[in-house]
């Protein structure tokens, strides 16, 4: 027996009489199993932290000593058809530093230099990305390491393979505006102040650049 919607209630059908489904139930039929088919429309983007490295490189006497932070983390969402809303989070824990020797790796959380145990973090976060030629960016942002924050431009070549992006570049900046290496330590005879960091971050799920 087929059922026939009244405002106030179900009721039987004449005999004989067919009632059909109303449109808008066929169409919502439709579009949710579009959506089940189809999924979301952009894969969530995650930061690949095996293929990704954060380096730094200081100047000792006038010897290049390059270290790097072992932990990090970002919330990333790149749109290369979509710069404006495009948004790029790192943060970085200071505790992580290393130069590979024991004795300049036990120096390095102290207050002088990184103060892990006031400032844990660092961190970045983009203000605006603009394309510079193809696979060629500049990203502007605010650099907070040890509790001072700077305005930054780091320019970043972006290369893609398969679901695999990744972004590369150097970004130079000054140690004493952080206060990295206090005391003697801000002896730029001894540490030059110059201190490059160098990027590589592996993404999945960012769209394909334009070609």
């Amino acid at each position: 027996m087929t059922l026939a919607l009244s405002s106030t209630r179900l009721r039987p059908a004449p005999p004989g009489v067919r009632i059909a489904r109303p449109v808008f139930q066929r169409s919502l039929a439709l579009a949710v199993c579009a959506l089940v088919v189809a999924g979301p429309a952009h894969a969530a983007q995650a930061l690949l932290a095996e293929q990704s490295e954060i380096l730094f490189v200081s100047t000792q006497m006038g010897v290049p000593v390059e270290g790097r932070f072992r932990q990090f983390d970002g919330q990333i969402n790149f749109d290369p058809g979509n710069l404006p809303g495009s948004q790029i989070k790192l943060e970085i824990a200071t505790g992580s530093a290393t130069v590979g020797i024991k004795e300049t790796d036990a120096e390095l959380p102290k207050s002088t230099w990184f103060n892990v145990a006031a400032f844990p973090k660092a961190s970045f976060e983009s203000t605006a990305i603009k394309a510079t030629g193809p696979g060629r960016y500049e990203v502007a942002g605010r650099l907070a390491i040890k509790g001072f924050t700077q305005d930054v431009v780091a320019p970043v070549t972006i290369e893609q393979n398969g679901g695999t992006t990744v972004a590369s570049g150097t970004l130079s900046i000054a140690r004493l505006a952080f206060k990295i290496g206090e005391g003697e330590w801000a002896d730029t005879s001894m540490v030059a102040d110059p201190v490059e960091i160098r990027f590589k971050i592996a993404l999945s799920g960012v769209a394909a650049l334009a070609r």
